[in-house]
Order: C-alpha cells, then sequence, then structure tokens
C-alpha cells in the first residue's frame, strides 16, 4: 500500500487520461458530425441521438456505477468501464448507419458511466487537506483542456483519414489508461455496503429517459397535438394528441416515485441510488444545483458550432479543430490560474469568475456570428469562454465535494456528475431544438417571401433542417437555388446565434444559483488536518 501512497500523483495522471477518453471522444465526434452526416446520411433528429444515445445513458447509468463502485471497488469499476468503453469505441468505428452507431453510442455511454464517478471518488479517497484540492484542480483542468483539444485531434483524423478513426483512437488510449492504472492506483471501497437500489435505478432511467425523448422528438412529433404519428411495424400511434406530453408526464411521475422511493428505503436504514441524506449538506445541495444549470449551458452550444462552421462558413474538419483551439488556450491558462488559487481563494468565488467568462464569451459568439462572418473575431470569445470553462469545472466540483465523508464518495461524486451530465443533457437537447425549430421557422418565412409554393417551401425546409445543415452545399452548387442557400445560411446562422444567447442565458441562471453557496474562503478539503495528507487514507486500503 506504501507503493500507491508514493505513487498517488502518478495514478493521478493515469486517472486524468481516463477522464480525457470521455471529454475527447465527445468533442471529437462533434467536430466529426458533418462528416458522418454526409457519409450515413443521418436525420438531424439522428444527429442529436448520436449526442443524446451516448448522454442520457451516461447520466443515467452514473448513480448506479456510483453505488456499485463503493460497493465492488472503484478501480475494478473504472477498468472494466475502460474495456466497454474502448469495445464499443470499435463498434462505432465499423457502424454502417445512423441506427448503428445510435447502439455503439449507448453501449459507450455504459462505459462512460462507470469511468466518470470512479475517478472522482478515487481523488476524493486518495488524497486530503491541500492535496485534494490540487488533485481535484487538476482533474478538472484536464477536462476543459481536453474539451478544447479534442475538436483539434477530431478534425485532423476527420480530415485526413475518416470519421471513424475518430472513435478508433480510444483503443490505444484506452490501453495506456488500464495499464497504467493497474500498476499505480490503489483499490478502494466504501466499508459500508448493501444491496443495489433496483427499483431506484429503473425509475432514474424512466425518468431521464423520458424528459430527453420528449425535448429531442417533440419537433418531429408535435409539442401538443401530433404533427407525425410514431410507427412502429404496423403499429400507429392513434391519438391525436402528441406522445409528447406523455413523456413529460411520465418523467415528473417517474421522479416523484423515484424520490419516495429512495426517502422510504433511507426511512428504513437501506441504501439509496441517490444519497438523499447528502443534500442535507449545503454545499452538496446548492452546488448540484449550480453544476446542472451550468452544464445546461456550457454542453448545448458545442452541438450548433461545427455544423455552422462546416455547413455555413465551409470549413472543414480539420479548420473547424483549429478554430476550437482557442478553447485550449482559455484553458490551459485556467488551469494554471486555479492551481495558483486552490487554498488561497474561495472556490465559489473561482466558479464565479468562470461562470462570467463563459458568459461573455458564448455570448460574443453569438453577436458574432453571421452567414458571412470572418473566423477571426470569434477566437478571443472562444478563448475567454475556454477560460470560463477552466475555472469553473474543477472547483464547482470540489465545493459540491468539499463536506462528503470519504465513505460516501462515490455515492456523492455520481450524483454531482449526474447532475452535469442532466444538464449536458438538457443543454443539447433544449439548445438543438432551439437550432433547429428557429432555423426552420425563420428559412420558412424567407420562403414564403420568395413566392416558393407551400410543397415547395416545406420540402427545403424538411431538406436543409433534416440534414443538419448538410443539404445547404447542394443548393448552393445550383444556379438555381443558389438564393435558396443563401436564405438557409442566415437562417442557420440565426438560429446558431439564437442558441448561443440561450446556452448564454442558462450561465447566468446557474451563475445566480452560486449565490447560495455563500462565500467561505475555504473548502472543508482546506480545513482537514494537515497530517491527513501524510498517511494513507482508510479508505485505499486494497482488496
Amino acid at each position: 500500500m506504501e507503493r500507491y501512497f508514493r505513487l498517488r500523483w502518478v495514478g493521478l495522471v493515469f486517472i486524468s487520461i481516463a477522464v480525457s477518453l470521455i471529454i475527447v471522444d465527445s468533442t471529437i465526434v462533434n467536430v466529426a458530425i458533418p462528416a458522418i452526416v454526409d457519409d450515413l446520411g443521418i436525420t438531424s433528429t439522428e444527429v442529436q441521438w448520436v449526442q443524446e444515445a451516448y448522454t442520457l445513458v451516461f447520466a443515467a447509468l452514473l448513480l448506479v456505477f456510483g453505488s456499485l463502485a463503493d460497493r465492488f471497488g472503484r478501480r475494478r469499476v473504472m477498468l472494466i468501464g475502460v474495456a466497454v468503453f474502448a469495445a464499443s469505441s470499435v463498434l462505432a468505428a465499423l457502424a454502417p448507419d445512423g441506427g448503428m452507431l445510435i447502439l455503439a453510442r449507448l453501449a459507450q455511454g455504459v462505459g462512460g458511466a462507470m469511468i466518470l464517478p470512479t475517478t472522482l471518488s478515487i481523488i476524493n479517497a486518495t488524497f486530503r487537506g491541500r492535496e485534494r484540492g490540487i488533485a481535484f484542480a487538476v482533474w478538472g483542468s484536464t477536462i476543459g483542456g481536453m474539451a478544447a483539444v479534442g475538436p483539434l485531434l477530431g478534425g485532423w483524423l476527420t480530415t485526413a483519414f475518416s470519421w471513424r478513426w475518430a472513435f478508433g483512437i480510444n483503443i490505444p488510449l484506452g490501453i495506456i489508461i488500464v495499464v497504467g492504472v493497474l500498476l499505480t492506483v490503489a483499490e478502494s471501497r466504501s466499508d459500508r455496503t448493501s444491496r443495489i437500489d433496483v427499483v431506484g435505478a429503473i425509475l432514474s432511467v424512466v425518468t431521464m429517459g423520458s424528459l430527453v425523448f420528449g425535448l429531442i422528438e417533440g419537433r418531429t412529433y408535435g409539442w401538443w397535438l401530433v404533427d407525425q404519428r410514431p410507427q412502429i411495424g404496423d403499429w400507429k400511434w392513434p391519438f391525436d394528441l402528441s406522445p409528447i406530453p406523455f413523456a413529460f408526464a411520465l418523467a415528473v411521475v417517474a421522479l416523484i416515485a423515484f424520490i419516495a422511493w429512495g426517502v422510504h428505503r433511507e426511512r428504513r436504514g437501506k441504501s439509496t441510488l441517490l444519497a438523499l441524506k447528502l443534500f442535507s449538506i449545503p454545499s452538496f445541495r446548492n452546488g448540484n444545483i449550480a453544476a446542472t444549470v451550468v452544464s445546461l449551458g456550457e454542453f448545448g452550444i458545442i452541438l450548433a458550432l461545427p455544423l455552422w462552421l462546416q455547413f455555413v462558413l465551409g470549413f472543414d474538419a480539420l479548420q473547424t479543430g483549429l478554430l476550437l483551439l482557442a478553447l485550449a488556450g482559455g484553458s490551459f491558462v485556467a488551469s494554471g490560474a486555479a492551481g495558483a488559487a486552490s487554498g488561497k481563494v474561495a472556490p465559489v468565488w473561482v466558479v464565479r469568475a468562470g461562470l462570467i467568462a463563459e458568459i461573455i464569451g458564448v455570448a460574443g459568439v453569438g453577436f458574432v456570428i453571421a452567414p458571412d462572418a470572418s473566423w477571426v473575431p470569434l477566437i478571443p470569445f472562444l478563448f475567454v469562454y475556454g477560460l470560463g470553462v477552466g475555472l469553473a469545472t474543477a472547483q464547482l466540483t470540489g465545493v459540491v465535494l468539499a463536506d462528503v465523508p470519504v465513505a460516501d464518495s462515490g455515492a456523492a461524486s455520481g450524483t454531482q456528475s449526474t447532475s452535469r451530465q442532466l444538464g449536458a443533457a438538457l443543454g443539447v437537447a433544449v439548445l438543438g431544438t432551439v437550432l433547429f425549430t428557429s432555423t426552420a421557422g425563420i428559412l420558412a418565412s424567407s420562403l414564403d417571401d420568395r413566392g416558393l409554393s407551400a410543397d415547395q417551401r416545406d420540402q427545403v425546409v424538411s431538406s436543409v433542417v433534416d440534414s443538419a445543415g448538410a443539404a445547404i452545399g447542394g443548393l448552393e452548387a445550383n444556379p438555381e437555388t443558389a438564393a435558396i442557400a443563401d436564405d438557409a445560411k442566415a437562417a442557420f446562422s440565426d438560429g446558431t446565434r439564437f442558441a448561443a444567447w440561450t446556452a448564454a442565458g442558462f450561465l447566468t441562471l446557474g451563475l445566480l444559483s452560486t449565490i447560495s453557496l455563500g462565500s467561505t474562503t475555504r473548502s472543508r478539503s482546506d480545513e482537514d488536518d494537515e497530517t491527513a495528507s501524510d498517511a494513507v487514507p482508510e479508505a485505499s486500503a486494497g482488496e
């Protein structure tokens, strides 16, 4: 065990690489989406599902695997997750159509849900005192940095080789992680073990699945009355009321049942999927609320921007990745600033500074977006946005977990990760809906002004929106539809702008929500006994 303790900082490197596996993959996919659209011919709804299939399963299972890791071993669950993630990446790379790609992304979500909460709980169990704050800063800065480097890597792989290599890169990364973690990270588990809350797990999956389904499919099936009837085989939706209100109602009922079931189990002294008792800790409760709202604003715009850059401005995947590299600069600068501020400035103030930078950055991007925009003005705003992400991510994690007992670290890290992934899922769904719904409405109005018939208008709108903008190039190449292509570019730009401003609005709500976190100058990790950092943590006892 002394060997593992001596190697704890080396182990942190491999844990951070494991987080990078998840982050790089998601950002690579963002840049590769236009190439996937062209190659597989997927629709805009399938574009959202390529993102949401992963995020939905990821968010729904985080709590499950956080609890399983506490019981069966955090390192073990993380390594299994890396193996699942790598194997499903192979399936994604070989996918012949959108359906198979979405299934592979579902499997990736399972692996990702095993990796993320275990990395957090291992850090929480391994480090003490000021070391814990530094470790969280490294973990969070890795997320910020990799979120920015990922698009460049994805752009290069997609342009030089194929979008399929954007998934294949996960194989060598997975091997490095498995070997490194086995050599440098001690096994740890909670001393308190109990049966897994199966009912709670089912209710959480139903809640998340119904909510995200409703948000994504609303524009397809109708938000209230049915616009298009869902059909499975010979069966067709029989009601005039859209299935979307039913999905939202099911989400509400399942959420209420989930909370009631958790309270019931806690009163009987049984374990719950969501550690409701931890919500009595102010920093944990209020921090999770802030994390959900912040993630909603952070992640949604990442779907819209690469589509606009490639289908409106005509960038290729590599050029898109190079432009988004401005995010990396901001994140790397922020990582140094966050590390220097650890233990000196209250983490909540670092979070607030980061959110202000994010708001300025994403709102500025919205103001720059236009069908004939230059890429130059985007750089400073993307840099500021990356600066904000780097500052806010690590410190918000530290705030949420600051007062959580080590024995509950798996459940707590799973909960805070779920809060973030819930926000990310909602962000992609909500901002994707803003993008495509706005584009459809604005383009339809422009085509009406040109005197197109209703059938012609609807055909063009469907072509542009269903292809997530890929059809614009075909319209532009035909001299007879070049003017319509200009309308489509303007509409898609407006939709992207509205999505950016919506993201800025949610980030503003996130900033306001940090008021409830107070303004304490030191977190619990700073107040721990300094000698604790010089001893092997109890929770790090090996198998």
